[in-house]
């Protein structure tokens, strides 16, 4: 197995952990304020990744960062936790899922862009078709959108959402490609500047409720599983990566999410929906096999 192929496959896994991260988040917010939900989520993980400082290479790591790496990692924990994940619950507050899906399914044109423009990665010619099949079936399997009154406001929310997503997934590789921080650090600094503005936000803004037992249950799922071990491990793959492949592998999570939903959430899938999931599927394989040989 190359190590681009394993790469792949550890970013969709991260994609499974994170797509089941939907329906605990849906569950959660029954009880939990979406702002003080996703600072909780992040704080308690990042809690969970301190003692990686007892390890000698990442102090030695960190000590040696530069100002222009701090403010890089500061960047990346404001735009990739603070925004994108605070964005996310907040939609999702608001919007169905699918409909918050749709909106962030466009990520991929938006990220080809921007890495064009900002790390001079053009993707090759088949992957852009893989692109334009991956949001046909994205479309096909989510309109008729509705769209009632009263959610402009969570529409916004996700459109802000998905701009943060974009920008974080090229921050991101433009932090990993070089290697010249390890991915532990990466995670560690980026998560805990992220936390504690999403706490803070989310206590002064929402305050923090008397959690039950299964609130504090999906907390503690969230920041273990789905958020210390799988945003360390995302950030491991995006050495090898580039920010239009990792983009797409992301958006795995609207056919990942739409399965979960019709197994755990009693949400069906009509003939249409079927059709648009094999589109975006093939979408996502074709990417991946034209992918041109990476650059570490």
């Amino acid at each position: 197995m190359s190590s681009h192929t394993r790469a792949v496959l550890q970013a969709l896994f991260v994609t499974f952990l994170c797509s089941t991260s939907w329906v605990f988040i849906k569950l959660g917010l029954d009880e939990i304020p979406a702002l003080t939900f996703a600072g909780l989520r992040y704080g308690l993980a990042f809690l969970l990744l301190l003692p990686l400082l007892f390890r000698a290479e990442v102090r030695r790591a960190i000590a040696r960062l530069s100002g222009r790496q701090w403010a890089l990692l500061v960047a990346l924990g404001v735009v990739m936790y603070a925004v994108t994940q605070g964005a996310q619950f907040l939609a999702l507050e608001r919007l169905p899922a699918q409909t918050t899906s749709l909106l962030l399914s466009f990520s991929p044109v938006m990220v080809a862009l921007l890495g064009v423009a900002l790390l001079g990665e053009r993707p090759a010619p088949l992957q852009g078709v893989g692109v334009l099949l991956f949001l046909v079936g994205a479309l096909v399997f989510l309109y008729p959108a509705s769209f009632p009154a009263g959610q402009v406001v969570g529409m916004v929310i996700a459109a802000l959402g998905l701009l943060a997503n974009a920008f974080a997934a090229v921050l991101g590789r433009y932090v990993n490609r070089s290697a010249a921080i390890p991915a532990t650090a990466v995670t560690l600094i980026s998560m805990g500047v992220g936390a504690v503005l999403l706490l803070a936000a989310g206590v002064g803004t929402q305050g923090l409720p008397v959690l039950s037992l299964r609130g504090w249950g999906i907390v503690a799922w969230l920041a273990v599983v789905n958020t210390a071990f799988a945003f360390t491990l995302w950030n491991v793959t995006l050495r090898r990566l580039t920010a239009m492949e990792s983009s797409i592998v992301n958006n795995t999570m609207l056919i990942q999410i739409a399965m979960l939903a019709w197994v755990f959430l009693g949400e069906s899938l009509g003939v249409r929906q079927v059709v648009g999931l094999a589109l975006a599927t093939v979408g996502t394989l074709v990417v991946q096999l034209a992918a041109r040989p990476p650059r570490a």
